[in-house]
């Protein structure tokens, strides 16, 4: 968040300077690539670089006291830092400071509401040509992930659920039902909202996949669309495409389950799985 917040406030400061990216490259005897790469967040900004940057920009007091602050908060240590291998950590990264998290869940219970059984069985489903050692690892950043939901700044995440995940058996019956569980008790939690998509909606307005949409308490961090695949997680900045899967999770609100009646559905699938085990 803060290397985001880094980079648009140096494109921000060229801009306002009226520089071009090469103009600035030149004077620094940097290549306009690595600008680039600075003002869209691909690379840190290190206090070494910052200050030649603000030299240009003409920031002073401060206001530039409070950049260099911001340059060196970036490199303070976190606790997925140990993960920053793993794609995930990214997410991670983005959840953790988030005010507000909205998903839709498809296919599988989202990672932040897996158990540690269910989350196994997805991770060696998914990455089947992975180690067991790195299996290991994604599923210790997906659970240390999950105390997000419990912390004192709890984003509020509210999720909606296609009804084909309650019910896609993974990992056997005895999983399924400490997952359905899960659900059950996380629905309770205060950051939590979750709402049930029935079969009986239809054709629905998330037809086109999953995603997750995080949002930020300061209204210069622009909300992030968040899109995971195999072939490479997509994060949005975009103000049109962010706009877009808001209306697109509205739509889904509205055609889902209210959360009292979700709460009954889960009790209702997690009784049928019990009733299948005993005949």
């Amino acid at each position: 968040m803060r290397q985001r917040r880094l980079a648009r406030i140096l494109r921000s400061l060229r801009e306002g300077a009226g520089l071009t990216i090469e103009q600035v490259a030149e004077k620094l005897e940097l290549s306009p690539s690595t600008i680039s790469r600075m003002e869209t967040a691909h690379v840190g900004v290190r206090t070494n670089d910052l200050r030649p940057l603000l030299d240009i920009y003409k920031v002073t007091g401060m206001r530039r006291d409070e950049l260099l602050q911001l340059a060196r908060e970036r490199r303070q240590q976190v606790w997925w830092q140990d993960y920053k291998d793993l794609p995930t950590a990214a997410v991670a990264s983005l959840e953790t400071e988030a005010a507000s998290i909205s998903q839709y869940a498809a296919q599988v219970i989202p990672g932040l509401l897996q158990t540690e059984a269910y989350a196994r069985t997805v991770l060696r489903a998914v990455h089947f040509q992975a180690s067991p050692e790195e299996i290991a690892r994604r599923l210790k950043l997906r659970v240390a992930r999950q105390t997000l939901l419990t912390d004192a700044k709890a984003p509020q995440y509210w999720i909606v659920i296609d009804e084909a995940a309650l019910r896609r058996a993974i990992g056997g019956r005895p999983v399924m039902h400490a997952q359905l569980q899960r659900l059950i008790d996380a629905a309770a939690l205060p950051s939590v909202t979750l709402q049930v998509l029935p079969f009986a909606a239809g054709a629905h307005a998330g037809l086109d996949g999953e995603f997750t949409v995080l949002s930020y308490r300061d209204p210069a961090d622009p909300d992030v669309v968040f899109i995971e695949n195999t072939g490479g997680d997509a994060y949005i900045e975009n103000l049109d495409v962010t706009r877009r899967y808001n209306s697109i999770f509205d739509h889904l609100r509205a055609a889902a389950l209210n959360p009292a009646e979700s709460s009954r559905t889960l009790a209702v699938v997690e009784h049928e799985l019990l009733e299948a085990e005993r005949s």
